[in-house]
């Protein structure tokens, strides 16, 4: 029974000592977090492309808006004036506003795939100017580890500021 009471308290004491160096060590890794949606939306690279893309498709978001209201226009006139059209002519102008919207809704799509198409690009600028500034600040400031994504980030251990500090400096 003594020895069965010796060697539990050996074991008791390699356990101790075996968390105290688990702590020990978990003090030396250094652990960083980063919040991406802050970085998406405050970072100079980011408002630049934001403002790219704004300049780029400004036009083209009008020339939409000036077509869809000139549709909307030929149906109202359509609607008010269709009592007064033999049925031939009804038909004829239906197939013209049916063929009007079709073009309308085509330019609406390519217009969106493109804007998604150049929005992508520009997040993909930013995403690899943050890997980039990222890489730098853990390497400059010793850090074994920095969470992209989290669902809570303690403020002690949140980057993100210092992080868009380097980003503003990366070319």
């Amino acid at each position: 029974m003594k020895s069965f009471k010796r060697l539990f308290s050996l074991q008791a004491i390699a356990a101790l000592a075996l968390g105290c160096a688990t702590i020990a060590s978990a003090q030396e890794f250094k652990i960083g977090a980063i919040n991406v949606d802050k970085v998406m939306q405050a970072s100079a690279a980011a408002k630049s492309g934001q403002a790219r893309l704004q300049q780029e498709f400004a036009k083209k978001e009008r020339d939409l808006e000036l077509l869809a209201s000139q549709f909307k226009a030929s149906v109202e006139k359509f609607e008010k004036d269709s009592p007064t059209f033999s049925e031939s002519q009804r038909t004829a102008k239906q197939k013209q506003l049916s063929e009007q919207d079709r073009e309308l809704q085509r330019r609406r799509r390519e217009f969106q795939e493109d804007l998604n198409l150049r929005r992508n690009e520009e997040t993909q600028i930013v995403i690899e100017r943050l890997n980039r500034a990222l890489k730098q600040f853990a390497e400059t400031e010793k850090y074994d580890l920095i969470v992209q994504e989290a669902a809570f980030i303690s403020p002690r251990l949140d980057v993100t500021d210092k992080v868009l500090t380097v980003m503003s400096g990366l070319k």
